[in-house]
């Protein structure tokens, strides 16, 4: 696969379609970043961090909204682990608003909604639910339940009422927008493509969302994100001294 952008593909490591319903994992270094494309519109793309080094740091959702005085994530937006260290990094967005509030779904929510299209009767077609599919890529890493932490679910978008209420909005991701991840420090990667639990659809989702990772250079000292704001240049800190140092907390 090739890019429009030259110097991207020079430093392009890896390229893959991923179809709806499905999960994965894998080590991203600090460093590298990861694009996601969504190709047909109105994917969901369900991510969850951990550190390689010590698997009991990992993404912390409400540290990362409090910390930027957010409820959506976008562009310019840190990634926060509940160390207080600067996971990722979003670096550009073409659709504005990411959810990272509402969790994933479960078998219960996939069957109550869509029915119970097991393995037995459809083998790989059969409808996969968040929650399963992150214990399965868990698994791989010696992690289990107590390990199941909050998510972001790219390319979703969730209205936000007056009074507080949670709903699906209308306005979704559309074919081709794009998000990228530039990795600050060593990452374990869990993903999965199934639906997002608010959802409305009638039938089954499942969406393709095409993976693009490169290496590029380290944040700058004037980098959007590291300055947007306070909280964000104590998170980059953290992580240089990480990497330098060592875990001493």
């Amino acid at each position: 696969m090739k890019t429009g952008n030259p110097a991207a593909n020079e430093s392009l490591l890896f390229s893959e379609v991923f179809p709806g319903g499905r999960h994965y994992s894998l080590l991203m270094r600090a460093g590298n970043v990861m694009r996601l494309t969504d190709l047909e519109g109105g994917a969901n793309f369900a991510l969850m961090l951990v550190n390689p080094e010590n698997t009991l740091e990992k993404y912390n959702m409400p540290d990362t909204l409090k910390g930027q005085h957010t409820f959506r994530l976008t562009a310019g937006n840190t990634l926060y682990s509940d160390m207080g260290r600067a996971m990722a990094s979003i670096i550009e967005d073409t659709v504005g608003w990411h959810d990272t509030a509402t969790g994933t779904c479960n078998r219960r929510v996939v069957a109550k909604r869509w029915g119970n299209n097991r393995y037995q009767e459809s083998r790989n077609d059969y409808f996969r639910n968040g929650r399963d599919s992150f214990l399965v890529e868990l698994g791989k890493y010696g992690l289990g339940r107590r390990d199941v932490a909050a998510n972001i679910n790219f390319f979703t978008r969730i209205e936000v009422s007056d009074e507080g209420d949670l709903s699906w909005s209308e306005i979704q991701s559309t074919a081709g927008d794009t998000v990228e991840l530039r990795f600050e420090m060593d990452c374990i990667v869990l993903f999965h493509t199934c639906p997002h639990p608010m959802n409305p659809s009638e039938t089954y989702p499942s969406r393709p969302v095409q993976i693009d990772m490169r290496t590029v250079p380290p944040a700058p000292q004037d980098d959007r994100c590291r300055n947007a704001r306070p909280e964000s240049a104590r998170a980059f800190e953290n992580t240089a001294h990480y990497r330098q140092q060592g875990d001493v907390s």
